[in-house]
């Protein structure tokens, strides 16, 4: 696979970007993508819950699975994979998710500019209709072509 540059396709960019670091040890999976967005999908796991009391989901995996998703949304709308930095991410914390249950998170990018990307989305646990949270996000776009080596 290149590094940079070339055709981004997300379900065969996650088979080797969803199974390595934290979003491989989170357990995100690609669900869907469209022309400017992208789903994942954050399963259930008792270790990613922050009370043994109520078995949901914590809120830190997910603003990965938010920021993860807000990443391929931006390759989806570029039309290829290149370096993106997170510069502003504000996820909005609506309510728990269910007992037990996989939250989903779909993100799309509205705007681009020369060095920028601004993304939206909400995560919910089987009803988009219902929220456990909705994020909106800027990204800094890097160009490969202008970075220099270390």
């Amino acid at each position: 696979m290149n590094t940079f540059g070339g055709q981004f396709d997300p379900s065969q960019l996650s088979r080797w970007i969803l199974t390595r670091a934290h979003p491989g040890w989170l357990g995100l999976t690609y669900r869907s993508h469209g022309d400017n967005w992208c789903e994942l999908e954050l399963p259930w796991r008792a270790d990613l819950i922050s009370d043994e009391g109520a078995p949901v989901l914590a809120s830190g995996p997910i603003i990965s699975l938010m920021d993860m998703a807000a990443g391929m949304a931006i390759w989806v709308t570029n039309g290829e994979f290149r370096p993106v930095a997170t510069l502003d991410l504000r996820v909005d914390y609506l309510r728990p998710s269910r007992e037990k249950a996989s939250v989903i998170g779909r993100v799309e990018c509205y705007r681009r500019t020369r060095s920028a990307a601004f993304v939206r989305g909400s995560a919910h646990d089987g009803d988009p209709d219902d929220p456990v949270a909705q994020m909106a996000a800027v990204f800094m776009t890097l160009d490969p072509s202008r970075m220099v080596p270390a």
